[in-house]
């Protein structure tokens, strides 16, 4: 049986790659809804509603054994429910690396990127209020910066001068670390490096939403007896032409280093 990955668009791949690295022999589904992107300018009611039929059709029909939410706006709208629906089943959203960030060093001055939706919720909220005696957060909203990626456009002058603008009150300033609260948003990582600088240090929640899901697939004896290399199976919600389009796109970044 595969893990399921689910994601707005195309972005949840950064986190599938973290997947791989860490389960290498399992088989993956990653199911981009990017017909319905972007998920961070849509209402809580939408987003929750999008992210629960998509998970039913992983879970009831295609049958997978563990679905990890590789969407900050839908971890934060659906999660819970999820888990309450399926109860038996391991279920992973992911969280904005704010803590690593704040304890990286001493009284950090840390900025939190992430999309209007995420910066609005409440866990978000909680999250920033749970470290922020340890330092200085500043949450920055950035509306429209995913839609790069899900174009395509990780290194061109359109998103190096978006990033630029968006970042500029931070170049000049003694920003120590930066969080990537979206998904899509360590595609453009090499960017946002070479607008901040090379001191400044970058996180994300990949890698640790890729142990939790490993530990909960242990704990309930479903990870694969299988040495073979496992496969990845691309599905996207758009059709025709576009479904091609975005399926190669899916394929060039899980092949692409970030």
């Amino acid at each position: 049986m595969p893990i399921a990955v689910f994601d707005s668009g195309v972005g949840g791949i950064s986190v599938l790659k973290n997947l791989v690295e860490v389960m290498p022999h399992e088989d993956f589904i990653y199911y981009g809804d990017s017909a319905n992107a972007p998920y961070g300018t849509k209402t809580l009611e939408q987003v929750r509603a999008l992210t629960l039929e998509h998970a039913r059709q992983l879970l009831e029909e295609q049958h997978a054994k563990g679905l990890v939410v590789a969407c900050n706006t839908a971890t934060s709208a659906a999660v819970r429910i999820l888990r309450e629906k399926y109860p038996d089943i391991p279920i992973v959203g992911i969280e904005p690396a704010v803590k690593p960030a704040m304890l990286f060093m001493k009284n950090p001055t840390v900025l939190v990127m992430a999309t209007p939706m995420t910066i609005r919720e409440e866990k978000l909220k909680k999250l920033m209020d749970r470290y922020k005696s340890l330092g200085k957060i500043i949450p920055l909203p950035c509306p429209g910066l995913m839609n790069f990626v899900e174009r395509g456009d990780l290194y061109g002058d359109d998103v190096r001068q978006y990033l630029e603008e968006l970042l500029y009150s931070y170049s000049h300033d003694e920003i120590d670390a930066v969080v990537l609260g979206c998904t899509h948003y360590p595609f453009v990582r090499r960017t946002i490096q070479d607008v901040l600088g090379d001191k400044v240090r970058v996180f994300d929640g990949g890698n640790g939403t890729a142990r939790e899901m490993k530990r909960r697939l242990k704990e309930k004896n479903l990870l694969t007896e299988s040495m073979e290399a496992g496969t990845v199976d691309f599905q996207n919600s758009l059709t025709g032409e576009q479904h091609e389009a975005k399926i190669q796109l899916c394929k060039q970044l899980f092949n692409k280093e970030i």
